[in-house]
């Protein structure tokens, strides 16, 4: 299985960031919006054993629920190409916090720490040789984005199957927070 642990977002958000998509960006592939989530850690292939031990060590997880907000759009670069791009999330500590001790519960079963430095947002296209003009134009027409606030009242595991056009997630397990 190829696991992911994430936020999922509620379909009015989604739809709004669907929006944005599609916006004339040559070599951009852009994320359906059923695909839109908050990654909090991704795991990556695991065995079924493997993956009990992690729902175990996620149910233990305890954490208040929030409120967080997205806002700003932005790019990831890789190598000197860029590769993504997305749509941020306001500064939330709250969310650090819940992201910390999921990394921590993580790391008592075994999986390897995460080496990248968390930086939340959501996706909204890969990118694959993009037209830079395109993509700055993009970025400065929606760099004022800014949605309302969204209750954040669970985590999910995703699992991950990659497919032709997209990847296909589902829900194995939601996780309250109090």
């Amino acid at each position: 299985m190829r696991l992911f642990i994430a936020l999922d977002l509620p379909w009015r958000l989604r739809e709004r960031l669907a929006l944005m998509a599609g916006s004339g960006i040559p070599g951009a592939r852009w994320v359906s919006p059923e695909n839109y989530h908050l990654t909090l850690r991704f795991i990556g292939e695991t065995q079924a054993h493997r993956a009990e031990d992690i729902d175990l060590a996620l149910s233990v997880v305890r954490a208040r629920g929030f409120s967080l907000i997205l806002a700003g759009v932005g790019t990831f670069t890789k190598g000197g190409r860029v590769t993504a791009l997305w749509v941020g999330v306001e500064r939330n500590p709250q969310l650090d916090h819940l992201q910390n001790k999921i990394e921590t519960a993580l790391q008592r079963v075994g999986v390897e720490p995460e080496r990248r430095r968390f930086t939340p947002h959501v996706t909204l296209a890969r990118l694959d040789n993009a037209v830079e003009g395109k993509l700055a134009a993009f970025v400065q027409a929606n760099n004022l984005f800014r949605a309302e606030p969204v209750a954040v009242e669970h985590f999910t595991l995703f699992s991950s199957q990659l497919g032709k056009e997209q990847s296909v997630y589902t829900a194995e397990v939601e996780y309250e927070l109090s």
